[in-house]
């Protein structure tokens, strides 16, 4: 497992410092963000729709530098709205993103979900709920997200942050569901005061950037393009993931039984020899 790293308590406060400016700051830029960009909604039709999900708190703004990142690379981008400050029970809000998405057509090249904290978590149960595929989700890309949870949560009043709580009943049962796993990509800082155990899933692919910060990790450059290329490795339809699984295994499956079958080879030929 990719864990974070450990740092001194002087260098600790000051990212927590740095940290929530940064978090203040978004905030504040709520008061006279514009609408969503024009230009979001224009994108290659063969690359699949990006919906983009906020963390607690947050507004969809916090992830516009990714959004103008990933629409530069010529994907279209979608904010999931009617979510409010994201306070709502996980699979309260999962259930509410599911039925808005299936209210409109699926895009033809698939969707695929890129999203922040709580946001994550949010993610993997829109994964596991869509079994037949009807959204087509392609797979999941989360940045600083609670997947074990966050033990610092035991200690906040704030019932919507409880929920982190590692053994709150949704994290239990997310930590466990482990079929979609291999559909995520978890990306994270070398420091995230929120989230001091990291953000690593098993079975995911974990990316630790050279970056710091809940919050502060969204806006750097490194985060935006190890985004973009998650994206792109999550864009096969999932029937194509699978075919490619089992051509993998039907390929180890043949070069296994070559092998057998020249090992049996050789034997009867070092039996004759010896006769």
């Amino acid at each position: 497992m990719v864990t974070p790293a450990r740092l001194s308590p002087f260098a600790a406060a000051a990212w927590w410092a740095l940290d929530y400016l940064d978090a203040a700051k978004q905030q504040l830029r709520v008061l006279t963000v514009p609408k969503l960009p024009r230009r979001w909604a224009r994108g290659d039709a063969g690359k699949p729709t990006i919906l983009l999900l906020p963390g607690v708190y947050e507004h969809w703004s916090f992830m516009e530098p990714l959004g103008d990142a990933l629409n530069a690379h010529g994907y279209r981008v979608q904010v999931a709205h009617g979510l409010g400050a994201n306070l709502l029970a996980i699979p309260e809000t999962a259930e509410r993103v599911w039925r808005a998405l299936a209210r409109i057509p699926t895009p033809p090249s698939g969707r695929v979900v890129v999203a922040h904290s709580k946001g994550g978590l949010v993610g993997k149960r829109l994964l596991l709920g869509d079994l037949d595929h009807r959204l087509d989700l392609r797979g999941l890309v989360a940045i600083a997200t609670p997947f074990g949870g966050a033990r610092l949560a035991r200690y906040l009043l704030d019932p919507s942050m409880r929920e982190f709580d590692p053994d709150s009943a949704t994290i239990v049962e997310l930590a466990s569901a482990a079929s979609v796993n291999s559909r995520i990509v978890s990306i994270f800082g070398v420091f995230d005061p929120h989230l001091p155990e990291g953000s690593s899933l098993a079975g995911a692919t974990n990316r630790l950037l050279p970056v710091a910060g809940h919050f502060r990790i969204l806006s750097a450059p490194e985060t935006a393009a190890a985004v973009v290329a998650a994206v792109e490795s999550l864009s096969a339809p999932p029937e194509a993931v699978v075919e490619a699984a089992r051509a993998t295994f039907a390929a180890a499956a043949d070069a296994d039984a070559e092998t057998t079958e020249a090992q049996a080879t050789t034997a009867q030929s070092s039996s004759k020899g010896r006769a």
